[in-house]
């Protein structure tokens, strides 16, 4: 359920604006996603973890609030970030 450090290293420097970026939005909502991704395998396997859900639902609405704080600030990034990441369809 927890991403691997190798992992995170590489959506950071994959995502990031610039080397150590962990602060952008960019960078957190990557990391939310491959969480989410994880946990929605978990679920899966244990579809009666209600402790888990309640966690997987407070990280959509950390990413969400994430993406709607990037739409606001600029647009062409988060186009970008949504395309990269698959979140519309």
């Amino acid at each position: 359920m927890t991403i691997s450090q190798e992992r995170k290293d590489a959506l950071v420097k994959e995502h990031g604006r610039a080397d150590g970026d962990t602060g952008s939005p960019e960078v957190q909502v990557a990391i939310l996603t491959e969480r989410i991704v994880n946990l929605t395998e978990h679920f899966k396997i244990h579809g009666k973890d209600n402790h888990s859900r309640r966690g997987l639902l407070l990280m959509v609405n950390k990413r969400r609030t994430l993406l709607d704080y990037l739409k606001k600030k600029d647009a062409g990034r988060y186009g970008d970030l949504i395309a990269k990441l698959g979140l519309r369809k």
